[in-house]
Formats: C-alpha cells, sequence, structure tokens
C-alpha cells in the first residue's frame, strides 16, 4: 500500500517527534504513515524530507530543510558541528538533551526490557557542558577531509596532504583538521595548536593508513582536573630522541609555567589504535594524578579513566547511594578497570575485590589502592566469561552482599551474568553505557528475583548520544525464580 502512494524522490512533510541513534529521527505523516527521516534534527521540528526508500510499514527519508524550528534548537557553537561525528545534538538545549537521554533509557527497558513502568530518574546534568572532557585522542593523516566551504575553492589555505584533528564518521583515512573543540579543555587546545605548528614546521609526515608509511600517529591529551596537569602522548611509527627533545621545548615554551609530562608511545601496527608497543617518557614522571572523592590515582598514558572527572564523581556517589552498604558488608566489582569505583566503595564496608582482564589495569588498580591506603581492596585478572573458576579463590572472602557490574557496550558475558545471578547478592548494582545492554541484562535479572528498584541515568558526555546509568536491582526471596541456575 505504502508503494503506491509514495515513491523514491518524493517530498513529503512531517514533524519530527523523536530522535533514534546514527543522526536518525522519527515522525509521522498527516495520515499516520510512519517516517524515518535522516538529518541533524530536534524533536519539534518541521521538515521537507526527500523520500530514499518506501517500505511495507514505514519511509526512509533525508531531511532537505528545516520548514519550522523546534523550540528545543540552540544554534551549535562549534565550526564542524554537522562535519564532526563527536557531537551529534549541540544543536540541542542542553535541558532537552538531558530529557532525551532520560526517554532513550526509559523506552530501551520497556522495549527491551520489558518493564512495563521503570524507574528512571532524571538524569543528572554535568556541571560544565563544555570543555568538560580530561582526554582527547586527534588523529593524523596524510588525507585531510575538505569542509564543504572549501570544495568550491580553485586554492586551498591549508595542504591537503596534512590533517590533525578527527576522523569523520565512518571513514579510517580522512580526518578533519581541527583547530578547536569545544569540549576539550583550553590547556588541550593549546597542545593541539603547539603541535601542529611543530609537525608542519618540520615537516613531518603524517600516517598513511593503505600505504603503511609515515612518523605521526596520534596526539592523546590527558588531564587532571584537580591537579591542573598535562599529560602529552604523541603516537608515532618509530622513536626519534632529538625530535621528541625538540617537540618538548616547543611545548614547554608555549605553555610556560604548566605542570606537564610527555611521553612517546611507539607503534608499527598496521592500525589506527592510539597505543604503542613501547613507551618512552620525554620528561617529567610518565604519569598525571586525578583527585576523585578525596582518593588520588594515578593515570599512565594508555589507564583506562572515566573520561569527565567531575561526573564520574556523581556517578560514583549514584552506585554509593544505591549500594545500602554496612560496615561488614562483602562487595564484587566486575569489569573494575583501574580499580576507580572498587576504591570509592572500599571505604563504606568491610572488603571489596574487583575483577577485571587487563593486566595492567589490575597493576594500576593495585598501585592506586597502595597509593591511597586502602588494605581491604583485593583485585584479580580475569576474563569474566571464566568468572565461574574464579569462585574457589574468591570462597576466602566469603559471599557477596552487592555486587557491582560495570561492563563494556555490548553488556555482560552471558557465562558472566550466570555466575552473577548464581552468587545471589542482596543487590546488583548494573552501570551501564548503553540502555539495550541495560535492558536485555536487566531482563534476565529480574527474571531470576530480583526487582529493579531504580535507574538513575548520569550524563557524563554532553553533546552527544552516550548516556550512562546506574540500575539497582534487589533481590526478593519470596518471588518465583524462572531461571535456572
Amino acid at each position: 500500500m505504502a508503494e503506491e502512494l509514495y515513491r523514491k524522490g518524493d517530498i513529503i512533510t512531517l514533524t519530527v517527534t523523536d530522535l533514534a541513534e546514527k543522526e536518525q529521527c522519527f515522525g509521522r505523516l498527516d495520515n499516520g504513515m510512519a517516517v524515518m527521516v535522516s538529518g541533524m534534527l530536534a524533536s519539534g521540528d518541521r521538515v521537507a524530507a526527500k523520500i530514499r526508500k518506501v517500505r511495507q510499514r514505514y519511509i526512509e527519508a533525508s531531511s532537505v530543510e528545516v520548514l519550522e524550528s523546534s523550540p528545543d534548537r540552540t544554534d551549535p557553537r562549534c565550526h564542524y558541528f554537522g562535519v564532526c561525528g563527536g557531537c551529534k545534538l549541540m544543536h540541542i538545549r542542553y535541558e532537552a538533551q538531558l530529557l532525551y537521554k532520560q526517554k532513550k533509557v526509559r523506552d530501551a527497558l520497556v522495549h527491551l526490557g520489558n518493564f512495563p513502568d521503570p524507574p528512571v530518574r532524571e538524569a543528572l546534568a554535568a556541571l560544565s557542558p563544555f570543555h568538560y572532557r580530561n582526554k582527547i585522542e586527534f588523529s593524523f593523516s596524510s588525507m585531510r577531509y575538505l569542509l564543504p566551504e572549501e570544495l568550491s575553492l580553485e586554492k586551498l589555505e591549508r595542504p591537503k596532504e596534512f590533517a590533525l584533528g578527527f576522523h569523520t564518521p565512518g571513514n579510517f583515512e580522512k580526518v578533519i583538521d581541527i583547530d578547536y573543540c569545544y569540549l576539550a579543555v583550553e590547556e588541550m587546545n593549546r597542545v593541539l595548536a603547539l603541535t601542529r605548528e611543530f609537525a608542519l614546521a618540520n615537516a613531518l609526515a603524517p600516517y598513511a593508513v593503505k600505504a603503511h608509511t609515515g612518523f605521526l600517529r596520534n596526539l592523546v591529551v590527558r588531564f587532571s582536573e584537580n591537579r591542573r596537569e598535562v599529560m602529552v602522548n604523541l603516537v608515532t611509527s618509530w622513536h626519534d630522541a632529538p625530535l621528541m627533545e625538540r617537540y618538548r621545548a616547543q611545548l614547554e615554551s608555549g605553555m610556560s609555567g604548566q605542570t606537564m609530562t610527555i611521553v612517546n608511545n611507539v607503534t608499527g601496527r598496521h592500525n589506527t589504535v592510539a597505543t604503542g608497543e613501547q613507551e618512552f617518557t620525554v620528561s617529567g614522571a610518565g604519569y598525571i594524578t586525578e583527585q576523585l572523592g578525596g582518593l588520588d590515582f594515578r593515570i599512565s598514558a594508555n589507564s583506562f579513566f572515566q573520561t569527565n572527572s567531575s561526573q564520574a564523581e556523581v556517578l560514583y556517589q549514584s552506585i554509593l547511594d544505591v549500594a545500602g552498604l554496612c560496615k561488614d558488608d562483602t562487595v564484587y566489582d566486575l569489569y573494575c578497570g583501574t580499580g576507580t569505583i572498587t576504591l570509592y566503595l572500599a571505604r563504606h564496608c568491610r572488603q571489596v575485590v574487583g575483577l577485571e582482564v587487563v593486566e595492567s589495569s589490575i597493576g594500576d588498580a593495585r598501585s592506586n589502592a597502595e597509593l591511597n591506603g586502602i588494605p581491604n581492596a583485593a583485585f584479580y585478572q580475569v576474563d569474566l566469561k571464566d568468572f565461574h573458576a574464579m569462585l574457589d579463590t574468591l570462597d576466602h572472602y566469603g559471599a557477596p552482599d552487592v555486587i557491582i557490574t560495570d561492563p563494556p557496550r555490548a553488556g555482560m558475558h552471558p557465562k558472566a551474568l550466570s555466575t552473577l545471578l548464581r552468587l545471589r547478592p542482596r543487590k546488583i548494582i548494573y552501570v551501564s553505557c548503553n540502555p539495550a545492554s541495560l535492558a536485555r541484562d536487566g531482563k534476565e535479572i529480574a527474571q531470576s528475583g530480583y526487582t529493579l528498584s531504580s535507574v538513575q541515568p548520569v550524563d557524563m558526555f554532553p553533546h552527544t548520544a552516550h548516556i550512562e546509568s546506574v540500575a539497582c536491582f534487589d533481590r526478593d526471596d519470596h518471588a518465583p525464580v524462572s531461571r535456572t541456575l
């Protein structure tokens, strides 16, 4: 029926009523026909769109023109908005972004988790929606992405063979040459400018992915919000000690008085991952120190650390608030990373055990426990799918009263989830960066005799579609368990 009424290339008019993934939005035509329309749009926009494909139950279309702007719209600050893939929501007022993210979590729990009325609280706003990131990864490329306004120019102001910035979405070769990022702190933007000047002045060749040639690969800049320290990690194809000394002099001259450490990661891999097989400390300690909740954490070049320091404290406090810890409780922290959550909770219970697959992260976690004088936190390296094989070792600590799990974006491995449920803790606190994974795993947790008592979204990444959530499941000892453990 839809195919008879509409054809590819037709222009249709609709009002956007909801946002979806990957620059997709949803709306309906006046006759009720559903439309998925692509473009940087906001709920409430009245748009003209061109049909790309007609399906049986809905239409796929691309936005052509915004006829009436939504009251949720605002002018994006960034010149690269719409081209760079980082900030997909910068054209939407921050208050509206928070409502959208809360709805995103709720919708996933309703439609994927079968929770009819999930207790999702208002998303906790970031203290500052700009300049909040404590880590930025910039990429070098021998293929610069030309901005729309450059396509008609006869002569380019910048070379096409050099770029330092961000990859365009879905393209691992071309990079947008970025002058300034509104998510980075000012110190990071200063390092970016000085590094570009140094690279061009010394005619340093950026890495070419397909040819596997070139020297410069990545520039990774970290910043300690509490200590105001900067770490610069230049990732290159080989180590050139005299060149690195000149680079150090350039940075220190351009950032006089700034506490800084500079490291050089070296890799020969045929990929664009911003880590190296070797690391050379050019200046400083080779790490920076951040403070969260009165605890110090040493962060090395390749350590995992929450990307928004101030919101990390909000996230950890949200976990603590729902954990309801007693002084005699034993806590397991699954996917513990460098132990930030583990150590944050250790002061409020008898003992806490952190489990993580990455060996370097476990080393960092143990160092951080020693640094902060925390004796009641233990850490073990284990692939969580083999969590069951650790139970004899963990028996020494007794059964867990509370389990915290903070899995990767794909969610928990089924074997890990099965083992978790077999342990039957009083509370399961699921920290999620992906509402869909939370909903799927949460459904299984609920079927195993737990009640979803609260879900607290925490906005760690303003202007992006990402949202973190802290979901608390309480054991219901009187509920029938439908799952065989």
